[in-house]
């Protein structure tokens, strides 16, 4: 699925999965197609709430053009953030559902709770050399790290994450022309810029205390998160220290999912003579991100200043070369105590391959 940096993407429209209070009608006979789209209209209008009570981790934002936007604030292990969601979206019939994520962790919608506590927990070869490939050698390592703590949280409390965006996706999928969008900025984005704006020495500090977090977590903590997503405040707790990294990894993000929440946002065409009306809009965002989101609803917003990464200045190319042959020794061992064997398997990669080959003097300059 491709992105388009200034459009969220659109997975999937209504399904065939309903429970039996919120089956449609069967179509009567003789009813032509213009007739049978306008019945399903008045069918999820008649189900619509206009002034529904919602959890209290529902925040409601207005567009300029009326539309109206329910943020619903989770923590991704909870299981009374899929109830919240549940209830928003069941309360609200809403035309759009928008959600923290990007293509490249569309897969989880679709996997069963017990695959995925497999894959959280098995961080192995073949997920280092794919991150790598995705985002680079040191961005990827990084990543695997990060995935380590999510799995930390995972073991500790047996529950696999995410849980609130596939239950957005079901009931999506139970509402009459609710469509489905991910409205992350792209992870490999995410990463290269939040590695870019580290020093080296930062990287290396970062990548150990990732590999060495081990505090116990309870279910009863990821509830008390509800005022702040637990997944992030852990990683706010690891990045304290590094403030370029909650500008990249929080901050920016929050300026993304606001622009993707805002485009879907807008008047949408009702049958049967296509008059615009004001959309419906329900956004499943990490508790940490609603204030943000807030801030940002009214402002002015450059998505393309988020979307790039700076090349790296040829000053210095050498002096930065050895250094991060260091410092991915550094990040191996980190992963080889993190996730078993993998460091030892780092040096047969080509991606490091190709650092260790830049690693080489430069054959000197033509006359």
């Amino acid at each position: 699925m491709d992105q388009d940096n200034n459009s969220e993407d659109e997975l999937v429209g209504p399904s065939e999965d309903a429970s039996e209070d919120e089956s449609l009608p069967s179509r009567p006979p003789g009813l032509s197609d213009s007739e049978a789209v306008e019945l399903l209209w008045q069918v999820r209008a008649q189900r619509r709430q206009s002034s529904p009570e919602l959890p209290e981790t529902v925040t409601r934002l207005t567009a300029p053009d009326g539309s109206l936007l329910y943020l619903v604030g989770t923590a991704h292990f909870s299981d009374s953030s899929k109830k919240d969601v549940a209830t928003t979206i069941r309360a609200v019939q809403p035309d759009v559902v928008v959600v923290e994520l990007c293509q490249y962790r569309v897969s989880m919608l679709k996997m069963d709770e017990k695959t995925l506590l497999k894959e959280a927990k098995d961080i192995n070869l073949d997920k280092v050399q794919q991150a790598i490939k995705q985002n680079g050698v040191m961005s990827g390592l990084m990543q695997i790290l990060l995935l380590k703590v999510s799995a930390h949280i995972t073991e500790q409390l047996g529950m696999a994450p995410g849980g609130e965006f596939r239950e957005a996706f079901k009931q999506a999928g139970r509402v009459p022309f609710c469509r489905f969008h991910l409205g992350d900025r792209p992870i490999p984005v995410t990463f290269k810029r939040a590695i870019a704006a580290l020093s080296l020495w930062q990287k290396a500090r970062l990548a150990w205390g990732l590999c060495f977090l081990s505090d116990p977590i309870s279910k009863e903590d990821v509830e008390k998160c509800k005022q702040k997503d637990l997944l992030e405040q852990t990683m706010l707790e690891m990045i304290g220290e590094f403030p370029a990294l909650h500008q990249t990894i929080v901050a920016e993000r929050d300026i993304y999912l606001t622009h993707t929440l805002r485009q879907a946002a807008h008047c949408v065409e009702a049958p049967p003579n296509a008059q615009k009306v004001p959309a419906v809009v329900v956004g499943v965002v990490g508790m940490g991100h609603v204030p943000g989101i807030e801030r940002n609803w009214e402002k002015e917003l450059n998505i393309q200043e988020i979307m790039s990464v700076a090349p790296p200045s040829r000053f210095g190319w050498m002096l930065r070369t050895v250094l991060k042959a260091g410092v991915i020794g550094v990040l191996g061992y980190a992963c080889y105590r993190a996730g078993g064997g993998m460091g030892r398997a780092l040096l047969s990669l080509p991606a490091v391959q190709s650092l260790l080959d830049n690693l080489r003097p430069l054959p000197p300059a033509a006359a």
